[in-house]
């Protein structure tokens, strides 16, 4: 099996394919991309018969920025008749491993949208032989994923429970609370359910916990850390939330988050200020080194070119910086769905 489709935001198809080239060649396996521009999806083809398996198996899904969900998959199956789509795709079923659930998925545009009707239609029918013909067991590893990119042509693959997004197209579904300030709160809420394991959530998002917002005006990131019963200092120069000033949490400083240092260590540092990636990987670097903090959430805003090399850069740098400080520190970039010309990126101090 030697194609793996990716997930992507519609427009960094190019991103999401160069990173994947990098990353496979780190475990030995080498190959090309297949990328359409504003598709919202990558087909990786390596050289190896078996190579998108290995990949799936060795290399990490959590090291991946550009891609939301991945599976392992054969070229794609066309001219599906429209009258009976299940009997080639059930053909089809028997080259992968068992699997424990189907995931009906469309890609994340405009025309995969239209394509959503079919796929909730298919879903009950196609399980059903799938279940017949014993191709599902609950006892499985895998998972199997279906892609309409038209009515007469799909992606139908596997990945590993272990080694995948827990959620179909790799997003996971929020609603926009009705007191939250405003929309951005989804960037947080979605950083928190990527990067802390849900078992973790009372311990590291606690209520009682300290907070720093840097670029907090209106305050949909602050909003999420007085949900969670923190205590936040909200730094931005601009007006915040009446609503989250009356609820006793949130401490408003006046002041340029980049200038701003706090008093005492802090439980966690969040920001998502408009700014070089550069001069947000220097204040990052400055908060970890100097300690005020233990965990951050932060946002890089791209440049229009090399997007994928200036995550890389600042990546790097970070961690450069940190461990020659003696830093023991995990860190990680995604580009979630709630993003759009930006990453989100998360580190943890350990020692």
């Amino acid at each position: 099996m030697n194609h793996l489709f990716l997930h992507c935001r519609a427009g960094f198809e190019k991103e999401c394919a160069a990173e994947i080239t990098d990353l496979a060649g780190e475990v030995g396996v080498y190959g090309y991309s297949k990328t359409k521009d504003n598709s919202a999806y990558v087909v990786f083809i390596t050289h190896e018969p078996n190579g998108a398996m290995q990949i799936q198996q060795e290399l990490r899904f959590r090291k991946l920025i550009f891609t939301r969900q991945w599976f392992v998959t054969q070229a794609p199956i066309t001219d599906l008749p429209v009258t009976d789509r299940v009997t080639p795709l059930l053909a089809a079923a028997q080259q992968f491993p068992i699997a424990r659930e189907l995931l009906l998925e469309t890609v994340d545009t405009n025309d995969g949208k239209e394509l959503s009707g079919l796929s909730k239609k298919f879903t009950a029918p196609f399980s059903t032989a799938l279940r017949k013909n014993q191709l599902i067991s609950v006892k499985s590893p895998w998972r199997l994923h279906l892609v309409f990119i038209t009515g007469t042509e799909a992606y139908l693959g596997v990945s590993l429970y272990s080694n995948s997004s827990p959620w179909p197209m790799g997003i996971a579904r929020l609603r926009l609370p009705k007191e939250a300030p405003s929309r951005a709160t989804l960037k947080l809420e979605e950083a928190w359910h990527h990067f802390v394991p849900a078992a973790d959530w009372d311990t590291r998002l606690a209520s009682g916990m300290c907070a720093v917002d840097l670029g907090a005006a209106p305050g949909g990131w602050t909003w999420q850390l007085v949900q969670r019963g923190m205590y936040v200092e909200a730094v931005d120069n601009g007006p915040m939330d009446k609503n989250l000033l009356e609820t006793g949490q949130v401490l408003h400083i006046l002041t340029d988050g980049f200038m701003y240092e706090p008093k005492k260590k802090v439980d966690w540092l969040v920001c998502d200020i408009v700014d070089k990636p550069a001069r947000v990987s220097s204040m990052i670097i400055q908060w970890f080194g100097k300690g005020y903090c233990r965990e951050a959430v932060f946002n890089l805003k791209l440049p229009m070119k090399q997007r994928y090399l200036e995550v890389k850069k600042c990546e790097e740098r970070i961690l450069k910086e940190l461990t020659k400080l003696g830093l023991d520190v995990d860190i990680q970039f995604k580009q979630l769905y709630h993003d759009r010309e930006e990453v989100t990126g998360h580190l943890r101090v350990f020692k």
